[in-house]
C-alpha cells in the first residue's frame, strides 16, 4: 500500500469532511456555561462506534463546574490493531461566547469561498474533523497496523480543561503506559508545529474601604481609589518591567515573546443590577474593589518571581498609601512547556508536512495555554504537539472560519503520521 493511496483516501472524504465540520458547528457546545456537551459526544460515539472504535462517555464528576444542569461529558474513543504504540488525536469540543459583529449564523455551518464558517469552526471543530477522517482513512487502507488510534472530545479547554483532559489524565487516560503520541489539533497554520505554550498565573487583588454617604465621602474610604493607585503603579514599574523581558521560545505572535499581563476584571461598588432594574444607583462611598489578572510567563521565569513581581507593586503602594488593605489570591497557575524538537512525534509530523506541503514545517509556541499542560503536567507524557488546520488568529472572532483545503492537507499530514508511527 503506497503513501499516495493512503493520501487518495483522505481526498475522496472531503465531502464527508465538510459534512462533518457541519455537523459538529451547528451543535452549540457554549462554555460557560456548558451546553450540549452530552449531545455532541453522543454524535460522535455514534459515527466512530459504526466505524469499528470502542467508545467510552466518561462525565468528570466533581471537577470544576461539572454539575446536573452542566455536565461535564468528554467522549473516548479507541481503535486496536496489533500490539504496538498508541496516536492520540485530542480535541476540546466545547467553544467560546458568540460575541457580536457576525454576519453568518454563527451555529450555521455555513460554506462560502472554500470555507466553513461558525462559532469553533477554527478552534477547533475543524481539527477535530480532520483528525477523524485522516484515521477513518488510514483505517480504511492499512486494516491491519501494529498498535493504537485513540480520538478524545473532551470538555472545557476554553475554561482551563479541567473538566476534560485534565480530569482524564488524572485518570490514567494519558499515562505514558497507555499512549504514546499526543497531537492536539489546535489551530496553528498547517505548516506549523506547535511544541507547547507560555505559563500563566490567574490572580484577583481586592483593595479595601469604608462605606460612608456618597455626598460625605470624607467619611469614608474609597476602595476603588486605592485600587487606581495600585493600577497607577501597574503602569509605572511593572508592565514596563514586564516589557523588558523576552524569551527564547518560538512564540508567536512576536508581541508574545516578551511577559505580559492582562487586567481581565475590575469591579467596585454597588452590584450590578438585573437588566429590568430602571432605578438609579445609590449613593455610598464603595468598600471593596477587585480586579483579576491574567499574566502569562516565559519559560525564564518561574511563578514565585510572578508572585513576587505582583506583591512588590502592592507592598509599594501600602508604604505610600495611609489605610491601604489589599488581598490578593491566587487562582490558578500553569508552568509553561515545550517539547523538545527532537522527539518522536516532532519529528514524524515534521517528515509529513514536508511530503504533503512540499515545504519545511515551522515550530512555534502558542501564547496561550491549551491542554497540552494537563497531558504534561499530570499524565507525564512529553511526546505531545499541537497541530492542526486553521488560522489563530480567527479563534473568538467574529465570523469564525476554517479552510477545507488547510483540513484536508492537515488530514493528510495526520494520516501519514500514523502510517509512519503504527506501520
Amino acid at each position: 500500500m503506497t503513501e499516495q493511496t493512503l493520501l487518495d483516501a483522505v481526498t475522496a472524504r472531503r465531502d464527508d469532511l465538510i459534512t462533518l465540520t457541519q455537523a459538529l458547528i451547528r451543535i452549540p457546545t457554549l462554555n460557560p456555561p456548558g451546553r450540549n456537551y452530552r449531545e455532541i459526544c453522543g454524535y460522535l460515539a455514534e459515527r466512530l462506534g459504526q466505524n469499528g472504535f470502542s467508545v467510552e462517555m466518561i462525565r468528570a464528576e466533581g471537577a470544576p463546574a461539572d454539575s446536573t444542569t452542566y455536565p461535564r461529558w468528554n467522549l473516548v474513543a479507541r481503535y486496536e490493531g496489533g500490539p504496538g504504540e498508541c496516536v492520540h488525536f485530542n480535541s476540546h469540543h466545547d467553544v467560546v461566547a458568540v460575541g457580536h459583529g457576525w454576519t453568518k449564523d454563527p451555529f450555521g455551518g455555513e460554506m462560502e469561498d472554500g470555507k466553513i464558517y461558525g462559532r469553533g469552526a477554527c478552534d477547533m471543530k475543524g481539527g477535530l474533523a480532520a483528525s477523524i477522517i485522516a484515521a477513518e482513512a488510514f483505517i480504511a487502507t492499512h486494516p491491519t497496523f501494529n498498535g493504537s488510534v485513540e480520538i478524545s472530545a473532551t470538555a472545557d479547554e476554553e475554561s482551563g480543561g479541567y473538566g476534560g483532559v485534565a480530569y482524564l489524565a488524572e485518570q490514567g487516560y494519558f499515562d505514558p503506559a497507555r499512549v504514546q503520541h499526543v497531537i492536539i489539533p489546535e489551530p496553528l497554520n498547517k505548516d506549523r508545529i506547535c511544541l507547547g505554550h507560555r505559563g500563566v498565573w490567574w490572580a484577583e487583588i481586592e483593595t479595601h474601604g469604608r462605606i460612608a454617604h456618597g455626598s460625605m465621602p470624607f467619611l469614608g474610604d474609597c476602595a476603588v481609589r486605592h485600587m487606581g493607585a495600585v493600577l497607577e503603579e501597574m503602569e509605572r514599574t511593572l508592565f514596563p518591567l514586564l516589557a523588558t523581558k523576552h524569551t527564547d521560545m518560538p512564540v508567536v505572535p512576536e508581541g508574545a515573546r516578551q511577559s505580559t499581563m492582562n487586567i481581565n476584571a475590575i469591579h467596585g461598588g454597588e452590584p450590578v443590577q438585573d437588566a429590568d432594574y430602571t432605578g438609579f444607583p445609590s449613593a455610598c462611598v464603595p468598600d471593596r474593589c477587585k480586579i483579576t489578572i491574567d499574566r502569562r510567563y516565559l519559560i525564564e521565569e518561574n511563578e514565585g518571581e510572578v508572585r513576587a513581581e505582583i506583591e512588590a507593586v502592592l507592598e509599594k503602594v501600602k508604604a505610600a498609601r495611609p489605610n491601604f488593605h489589599y488581598e490578593l489570591t491566587e487562582l490558578f497557575s500553569v508552568t509553561p512547556t515545550m517539547t523538545d524538537r527532537d522527539a518522536p512525534v516532532v519529528k514524524t509530523v515534521e517528515a509529513a508536512i514536508a511530503k504533503v506541503l512540499e515545504k519545511q514545517a515551522d515550530f512555534v509556541v502558542s501564547p496561550g495555554t491549551y491542554d497540552q499542560k494537563h497531558i504534561d503536567r499530570i499524565g507525564k507524557l512529553k511526546n505531545c504537539i499541537a497541530y492542526g488546520p486553521g488560522i489563530l488568529d480567527l479563534a473568538h472572532q467574529p465570523d469564525e472560519s476554517v479552510g477545507v483545503q488547510d483540513m484536508e492537507d492537515s488530514a493528510k499530514v495526520m494520516a501519514l503520521t500514523l502510517a509512519e508511527l503504527l506501520l
